[in-house]
């Protein structure tokens, strides 16, 4: 069996349980070295083969797999596997093989960064849609997901994979949202050296300049960053659910 388990973000508690469990018995493990915490290593069994997949190719990561097909394999990964993960080219391979696998959920990034600056994506009479997304680069972007129409519809939004073009970041958002919002940049979040960097289009891309932040970072967009809004219904004394009956 090969276990597909999102690591998190950054700080090594933040593995699953089970994500952990499978980890301490696995026979091999291909982590993404350069994001994952190399700490996560230190709880593999002795005798466990490692490899660190940023130096592997496609090819390479599927070969390892095969020749160890019969032995408990984990494939961690940073965040969640099923973000940016470039999971589902290793999943079709091993269809083709007939090997067995699961996917084990991580903590994303995005949610990470929110929790770093203290904030709620969704909030009543504010927006209850948050936009995953990056910006082109060499990785092209469909058309009808161009940041400037994305950031039309006025909802939050985390950016992926885009803080080293942040000027043209700024550029398609403000055309989008059409004014003045605010803006998050959070640098390794969860990690011991997390930078968290609050502003808004007016100036966020100056003050990540001069922090010289460049890669590993998280762009939140939104008026959820810093705005009025309407408490949830959820906890109101007047309000009735299945659970719980009016106080008032």
């Amino acid at each position: 069996m090969v276990y597909f388990i999102g690591a998190g973000p950054g700080d090594v508690d933040l593995i699953t349980v089970k994500g952990r469990d499978i980890l301490t018995k696995a026979d091999v493990i291909i982590y993404a070295g350069s994001l994952v915490a190399k700490e996560h290593m230190d709880y593999c069994k002795e005798g466990a083969l490692i490899y660190n997949s940023a130096k592997m190719t496609l090819e390479e990561v599927i070969e390892v797999i095969k020749e160890n097909k019969n032995k408990l394999i984990v494939r961690l990964h940073t965040g969640d596997p099923s973000i940016y993960g470039a999971i589902k080219e290793q999943l079709d391979e091993l269809d083709k093989l007939n090997i067995e696998y699961e996917v084990v959920p991580g903590v994303s990034s995005f949610v990470a960064a929110a929790s770093a600056i203290k904030k709620e994506f969704t909030l009543p009479s504010v927006t209850q849609t948050v936009i995953l997304t990056r910006i082109e680069g060499r990785t092209p972007v469909p058309k009808t997901e161009d940041l400037e129409r994305l950031a039309q519809v006025g909802a939050s939004m985390a950016i992926f994979l885009s803080i080293s073009m942040i000027d043209k970041v700024v550029a398609k958002l403000r055309s989008g949202y059409g004014r003045n919002v605010p803006v998050a940049v959070v640098e390794r979040a969860t990690w011991d050296n997390e930078r968290c960097i609050i502003g808004t289009l007016d100036d966020i891309a100056d003050k990540v300049k001069e922090a010289k932040i460049t890669k590993c970072a998280q762009i939140l967009v939104g008026d959820f960053i810093d705005c009025d809004y309407d408490k949830s219904l959820l906890y109101d004394k007047n309000f009735t659910h299945m659970f719980r009956g009016a106080k008032e």
